[in-house]
């Protein structure tokens, strides 16, 4: 049986790694932020407001031509990405959930010379298509971006968790995970399931990985085992250089999947 569902998870896999995609319409945190005291959304200039109300239309159906006007051909992104990149990925993403929706909540923005500094709240959620194995998206993303000229120029991701979920009754899982740990700190990283497992069996799996531009549009391999208790404990410990990584809870069982990322920022000390 466990055999069975993992060949099965697998197949789903290069499926649930699409989730990595949607990073692309975020909104990032500019290189060389300095602390100033922001301003409120309701004195946002309209050039901001007009950005923000775009993108997420254009993005809620699915037009690529229209997301583009709002990010400069110079774009640069934290984790790596380009916009022909970024072209790429969209047009993926939106092939399997081709029901998504984009609301931006802009949080906070600031005026450095000629440039807008804003941080926002993404909220996406996505209905997968009748080809994409039932995989439903929602995923909750904090971040601050650059416009030079009414155009996104850079972004970066601040924080961000994203659920995938399958099946009649996917569990519902906990996550506790620290957003920002030193490097070389040593964390705990748990998945607990919220219901009562019963006679249920449980296979699960956690992955950590580092965030590169090719993790982006390649699936990484997913191996279960059978879990002894109503989630995942993990201890990681962080790399000795500072970056970003992605840290992943699955969790099957007979009758639904649960797949949660999360962000961890590994700093200096």
């Amino acid at each position: 049986m466990p055999n069975l569902i993992s060949l099965l998870f697998r197949r789903q896999q290069s499926l649930a790694s699409s989730w990595l995609i949607l990073f692309f319409l975020t909104l990032g945190l500019v290189g060389g932020w300095k602390s100033v005291q922001a301003s409120t959304p309701e004195t946002a200039p309209a050039e901001l407001k007009n950005v923000l109300t775009q993108i997420d239309a254009a993005a809620s159906r699915g037009d690529l031509k229209g997301v583009l006007q709002s990010y400069s051909p110079n774009f640069t992104q934290g984790d790596g990405l380009t916009r022909q990149t970024m072209e790429q990925a969209l047009t993926g993403l939106w092939k399997r959930y081709p029901r998504i929706k984009y609301t931006t909540q802009l949080q906070s923005w600031q005026s450095q010379g000629n440039n807008i500094i804003a941080e926002t709240v993404t909220t996406i959620t996505g209905l997968p298509s009748s080809s994409s194995n039932n995989l439903a998206m929602n995923s909750t993303i904090t971040s601050r971006q650059r416009l030079d000229g009414g155009k996104i120029v850079h972004q970066d991701v601040l924080s961000e968790r994203t659920q995938l979920t399958s099946g009649t009754k996917p569990p519902q899982v906990d996550i506790q995970l620290p957003q920002q740990v030193t490097v070389g700190q040593q964390y705990n990283f748990d998945a607990v399931v919220k219901e009562p497992i019963g006679d249920n069996y449980l296979l699960g799996s956690a992955l950590e990985e580092s965030i590169q531009p090719n993790k982006y549009l390649t699936p990484t391999p997913v191996d279960l085992e059978l879990l002894t208790s109503g989630g995942l404990f993990k201890v990681g410990r962080a790399p000795n250089t500072p970056g970003s990584q992605w840290l992943s809870a699955v969790i099957l069982r007979g009758d639904g999947m649960t797949m949660v990322t999360q962000r961890l920022q590994v700093v200096n000390k």
